[in-house]
């Protein structure tokens, strides 16, 4: 019972945390919006692989690194911070909505997957789920459970936020409307950069 209590408790984290606002969702907003859904497809994917091999190493104690180097983990914050506020850059400049070639690419899955690293939403979503929820009393299989419950929750919750990208393309067709909304997108996505600055 307590182990089906522990599950339902992580399922609701997990929905919870993919679905809420956080930079992950942001630029999952303006690439629908800026490229469709079926461009965004690999961006989705790359979100999903990369959370769930992050957590899963920081699960098998990757996160004792940055415990024992916290110079690494000054590091990684910086080089955070400067690519997504050139990630914002991008989304604040992106060109108009046509066919599906706007100015720019999509991202791809390998720099969707590489970006967890430097997100913080997920490093606090990946930390807490490893550190809260034990689902077996084996550290390793604990991991890989974890990792597997994200992997299989996130992509769903994540779609939710191209999907409504799409629905909007047809409103931003007008070049001044997709102006503001990028510039919106680009500014929520550079205010996420406040909890690596505060902490």
């Amino acid at each position: 019972m307590a182990g089906n209590t522990t599950l339902l408790a992580l399922l609701v984290f997990t929905v919870v945390s993919s679905i809420t606002p956080g930079p992950n969702n942001m630029m999952l907003l303006a690439s629908g919006v800026n490229f469709g859904f079926r461009r965004t497809i690999p961006h989705m994917l790359g979100i999903g692989c990369g959370f769930s091999t992050m957590t899963a190493l920081i699960g098998l104690g990757l996160g004792q690194v940055f415990v024992l180097y916290p110079a690494a983990f000054t590091a990684m914050k910086i080089v955070g911070t400067l690519y997504m506020l050139w990630l914002a850059w991008k989304i604040a400049t992106a060109g108009p909505v046509g066919d599906g070639t706007s100015r720019g690419q999509p991202m791809t899955f390998l720099e969707a997957a590489a970006f967890q690293w430097v997100n913080p939403k997920a490093w606090m979503m990946a930390v807490t789920a490893v550190a809260t929820y034990v689902l077996i009393e084996h550290p390793v299989l604990n991991a890989l459970l974890l990792a597997a419950v994200f992997g299989a929750v996130n992509l769903p919750c994540v779609s939710v936020w191209a999907l409504f990208g799409t629905g909007l393309k047809g409103w931003l067709q007008a070049p001044r409307r997709l102006r503001v909304f990028n510039g919106l997108m680009a500014a929520s996505l550079v205010a996420s950069l406040w909890p690596i600055i505060a902490g």
